[in-house]
């Protein structure tokens, strides 16, 4: 309960497709990946900024 299985999967997919069209959907997905690069960043920054002020 709560997880998604391939039909889902698909159905969302096949949703994307038609919704944002197929020359949308990698710039996009790339657009996906560097919000969450970021976010990772700002996260270690953040633990790093933490770890220091502790240590201080």
């Amino acid at each position: 309960m709560g997880g998604l299985g391939t039909t889902e999967i698909v159905v969302i997919a096949v949703v994307a497709l038609i919704l944002f069209g197929p020359n949308k959907i990698p710039e996009f997905a790339k657009q996906c990946g560097r919000a969450v690069n970021m976010f990772k960043k700002g996260l270690k920054d953040g633990l790093e900024d933490d770890a220091a002020k502790k240590d201080a």
